[in-house]
């Protein structure tokens, strides 16, 4: 299994803070905010992990991450995305690097609580997804799915009047037909191509389930959500729940950082 993180974009909904910064470089209370989904990937075992940046900010993503997990088993590739293309287009501009094979894809703004590592380590052929119950489906992709065999019955886009209040979180399994399939989707009339289509496909093929997730989940992507997110993670104490892996990496570039500073003085 290989991971992938979409951090592209153009975090409109962010500014000004994204004038200058792109929005997976902000920080949620005191990293990164890009620290979160790598955490998430490497805490249910993804060691290969491919990060799609925009042009203007690879060499801010290459400077804080291009070496940082060397001698950690964590391999980092990074592909620039021209422009924002839609979700799917990030398994076509990683079809080199999936090679075929299953991937986790996340979203470079997405905060979770949760371990997939059962979900993901289990993981064998399809698509699998994810539901969190929240009090404003209307404003997610909303998925309709049967409680008793973890089987999507319907989905929907921001739907007038949801089926459920099951909202589809930006973390999603596909097997090796993922490039495949995304090459065949039509844009949508945004000029993108939707993540719902990619689930739909799969729906299609009856090789779409669903898992539900209960702990806190935050889409970073507004300064209300941003607050809130680093509100949390602070209070409930998240840097002691990050892998070993990430939190040695972080102390250990912090650490020639500031050997590098004290240098040039």
């Amino acid at each position: 299994m290989k991971g992938i993180i979409l951090a592209g974009g153009t975090g409109t909904r962010l500014l000004p803070l994204t004038s200058v910064l792109t929005k997976q470089l902000l920080p949620a209370y005191d990293r990164p905010m890009i620290f979160y989904p790598l955490n998430t990937l490497i805490q249910a075992g993804i060691r290969d992990i491919l990060i799609i940046v925009s042009p203007e900010y690879s060499g801010s993503f290459l400077n804080l991450l291009g070496s940082m997990f060397r001698g950690h088993g964590v391999n980092i590739t990074f592909v620039v995305q021209k422009r924002p293309g839609g979700l799917p287009e990030a398994f076509i501009l990683g079809e080199d690097f999936l090679d075929g094979g299953p991937s986790t894809l996340i979203l470079g703004d997405n905060i979770f609580e949760d371990d997939f590592s059962e979900a993901i380590g289990s993981f064998v052929s399809g698509g699998r997804v994810f539901a969190k119950e929240v009090t404003d489906p209307e404003r997610f992709g909303v998925v309709e799915f049967d409680e008793a065999t973890g089987k999507v019955i319907s989905i929907e886009e921001k739907p007038s009047a949801p089926k459920s209040n099951f909202a589809i979180p930006g973390i999603y399994l596909y097997d090796g037909k993922a490039s495949e399939i995304a090459k065949r989707i039509k844009p949508s009339e945004r000029g993108e191509l939707e993540i719902v289509d990619m689930h739909r496909a799969y729906l299609a093929l009856g090789e779409l389930d669903v898992r539900t997730i209960t702990g806190a989940y935050f889409d970073a992507g507004t300064h209300d959500s941003l607050l809130e997110a680093s509100v949390y993670v602070k209070e409930k104490d998240f840097r002691s729940r990050f892998h070993p892996i990430v939190n040695e990496a972080i102390t250990e570039f912090n650490a020639e950082f500031k050997r590098l500073v004290s240098l040039k003085k």
